[in-house]
């Protein structure tokens, strides 16, 4: 452990140096530690192990492979409206053999990852964005020739895959990803989020889709997540395992405007400095587990924050800028609308302790706000759903207490199948009623891995309703939140502890009983420009119009003009009067991707074109997307030859206060204490696979029970439905044989 700490303490220091300092700091280390590391086992086996080391399945069985060991730092500058993000990740091998190392981890959804250095002892390498297939060939070919290499591959846009190969005996390898993205604004409150943990995710199986009776037919299988394996990496059990993977965090804010209050709800924080526009920030601990997103929130020190900024950047001739503007919150009103609210709530197993506890909350505290003229109802789902009404009811104080008990008593288990209930939420018996206000609000931590199937869902089925989603929790996924609010015409709220339920829901409220700002357009007086969002969305109280865009160059004004309520309401901006900014052609380029993607869902683009837009953009501006990665190769082959490369992914930390037999199941054995090391993926340990460990026949897992009152039942998390699914299909074809065969019999005869 001692040896550990003198290795994390060294990482630490060379990580906030920066990239030129780093080559000696890391030779120092791997010679200081190298004949520790040699004299360790290559294979143990975990009664050998005297301190909570991560082990992973070695190719003897019985025997484990002591896993890489990550420790990360972020280093974030805040320039106005926009952060720069230095994440500085090393990868330490502590056996005597050579290592693959394979870290997935999570980023900012609206992030542009265009840069990523590899650092081996001095030698520093510089990536090159290439397409992905191309990319992932290189570097292959550098790991089978004994060069060591590293690769990011976006799985999500808020999930990245980093890999590298040819890790040596004891050594430490860099790898730096950075990225920039826009500050978050609601109201007059800013904030940043890192997200520091990939939360375990839950995949649907396989589905047979149709079948074909004719002489080529046969039943086809439609996976809603193929990448499933990529996507759900090793999580520690707590309870086995203290949380690995530390980080350390700095933030450098420089706001552009006097600064008030700047505070963290998530983690303890030193704030220094003296300056009124800026601050460093940085964790109050040294070593900080990653095991919950970190947020950063900051306000102006007197009076609101500024309603308008106009940033400019120059770059490869041509001029970007950005504009936020924030309507006025108290320019129109108009006599409110009695609403139709669709209430759905997450039961899941990964949605035990207390984020269960702060999505009742929320939802109680929705329920209160409800009025007698309005209408309601509330569906609960896991790997059930159950809808408490069969249609909205009025919001009459007996049907509100039945919601409330409804809620009281759920509690969470199972698995997360999320499509049915968002179908049955969408589904409007009344399309035409324009006296009412439809509104569905959807709590979940968003632990799917599956979210184009949502996606599709809301594009096809949005009809008039809007949908606001609720991210519950210490890691939500908040890239299906996101493009989940933005295609559901909506908004994203985040409640990350019980103690932010009734400032989060206050603010989510007051968005839904405000009139939206409708309307939008945005003119720009001289030149042509290339915009984003490409059509305007509809905004909420307090929210910030951002739009940015490309021209030649950058000259006369920029008209924005909407409706508030029935108000018109419009400001011009004097484009010479915009301000330096940093990064603007990035944020540019990645939100013209995030509109093609968008266009695609709503079928407004084919996937070609969508495509053809999305690789263009990526590699003119350098970006790693789903079509493009980052790849640097060391030319300098390092492994012997004929010595073994073991392949070892690096587990995650189970998100704070989620429980880990909720999530995964109790093991076979458990009531005897593990017998094997704690961790587990999130999709793997389906029922017939625990049996199979415990080599006893598979006996048919049972379907899911569901209430009396339950509209819907869906299988469970791996159930052998599908089993069962191609013996009927057998049967169904062996029929229909049997009445070919039997007329035929009878002709003959």
């Amino acid at each position: 452990m001692a040896r550990a700490r003198r290795v994390v303490a060294r990482i630490a220091i060379a990580a906030t140096l920066g990239i030129a300092g780093l080559g000696g700091l890391i030779v120092a280390t791997v010679a200081a530690n190298a004949s520790e590391a040699r004299s360790a086992q290559a294979f143990v086996k975990p009664a050998d192990m005297t301190s909570g080391a991560l082990l992973l399945k070695g190719a003897e069985p019985g025997k484990f492979v002591e896993a890489p060991q990550v420790r990360a730092d972020y280093d974030v500058t805040v320039s106005g409206p926009t952060m720069r993000t230095r994440v500085t990740q090393a990868f330490t091998n502590p056996t005597d053999g050579w290592v693959e190392g394979v870290y997935v981890y999570p980023l900012p959804e609206k992030g542009a990852v265009d840069a990523m250095t590899l650092v081996i002892g001095d030698r520093v390498i510089v990536a090159d964005v290439k397409k992905r297939e191309e990319a992932k060939e290189i570097y292959e070919a550098a790991k089978r020739d004994g060069k060591t290499a590293a690769l990011t591959e976006q799985e999500r846009p808020n999930l990245f895959t980093n890999s590298v190969a040819n890790i040596g005996p004891g050594e430490t390898v860099l790898v730096r990803i950075e990225y920039q993205a826009p500050v978050h604004q609601d109201a007059e409150r800013m904030s940043l989020r890192i997200p520091l943990v990939v939360a375990p995710r839950y995949v649907p199986k396989p589905l047979v889709t149709e079948v074909s009776m004719d002489a080529v037919g046969g039943w086809g299988v439609v996976d809603p997540a193929p990448d499933r394996g990529r996507i759900t990496p090793p999580v520690n059990d707590p309870r086995e395992t203290a949380p690995t993977n530390p980080v350390s965090i700095t933030v450098r804010l420089n706001a552009g405007f006097r600064l008030g209050e700047v505070a963290s709800s998530t983690h303890k924080i030193k704030v220094d400095g003296t300056d009124e526009a800026a601050r460093t920030v940085t964790l109050d601990a040294a070593d900080v587990p990653a095991d919950r997103d970190f947020e950063l929130a900051w306000t102006a020190a007197s009076g609101p924050t500024p309603s308008v900024g106009l940033f400019r950047e120059s770059v490869g001739g041509s001029d970007y800028v950005v504009a936020y503007v924030t309507p006025p919150t108290g320019a129109a009103k108009e006599e409110k609308r009695p609403r139709e609210t669709i209430f759905v709530i997450d039961n899941s197993g990964s949605m035990s302790g207390p984020s269960m506890g702060q999505a009742k909350a929320s939802l109680a505290f929705a329920l209160d706000r409800l009025t007698p003229a309005d209408r309601f109802d509330v569906i609960r789902f896991d790997d059930t759903m159950e809808r408490l009404f069969l249609d909205t009811v009025a919001a009459t104080p007996e049907n509100v207490a039945k919601a409330k008990a409804f809620v009281a008593r759920l509690s969470a288990e199972g698995g997360t199948e999320m499509l049915p209930p968002l179908k049955a939420a969408l589904f409007d018996p009344r399309p035409n009623d324009a006296a009412r206000v439809r509104q569905i609000v959807f709590l979940t931590d968003g632990a799917i891995g599956d979210e184009q199937r949502m996606f599709d869902a809301i594009a096809s089925g949005r009809g008039r309703s809007r949908l606001f989603m609720v991210g519950i929790g210490s890691a939500p996924n908040s890239f299906l939140m996101t493009r989940a609010a933005e295609l559901g015409r909506g908004t994203f709220t985040h409640i990350g502890s019980t103690e932010e339920v009734d400032a989060r829901m206050r603010e989510l409220f007051a968005k839904l009983e405000s009139p939206v700002i409708t309307s939008l357009t945005a003119a720009f007086s001289e030149g042509a420009a290339d915009m984003t969002p490409r059509t305007l969305p509809d905004i909420y109280r307090g929210e910030p119009l951002v739009m940015a865009a490309r021209m030649a160059k950058v000259s006369g004004a920029l008209e924005i003009g909407g409706l508030i309520g029935d108000q018109p309401w419009t400001v011009k901006l004097d484009l010479a009067k915009a301000a330096p900014g940093d990064g603007i052609s990035k944020l540019w380029a990645r939100r013209k991707i995030d509109d093609a993607e968008v266009s695609r869902t709503l079928r407004e683009t084919g996937p070609e074109a969508a495509d053809a837009e999305i690789l263009k953009l990526a590699l003119e501006h350098k970006l790693t997307t789903r079509l493009t990665s980052l790849v640097a190769v060391d030319q300098t082959p390092r492994r012997p030859a004929g010595a073994t490369l073991t392949r070892a992914e690096v587990p995650l930390n189970l998100p704070a206060g989620w429980d880990f037999d909720a999530v995964f199941g109790k093991r076979p054995g458990s009531e005897q204490g593990p017998t094997v090391p704690g961790m587990r993926r999130a999709d793997a340990q389906s029922k017939l696979e625990r049996v199979a460990a415990m080599g006893v026949a598979a006996s048919p897992a049972p379907l899911a029970t569901p209430s009396p009152s339950a509209g819907a039942n869906l299988p469970q998390t791996a159930t052998d439905a599908e089993l069962k699914l191609c013996a009927g299909l057998a049967l169904i074809l062996l029929a229909v044989g049997l009445l070919i065969i039997r007329p035929a019999r009878r002709r003959a005869a």
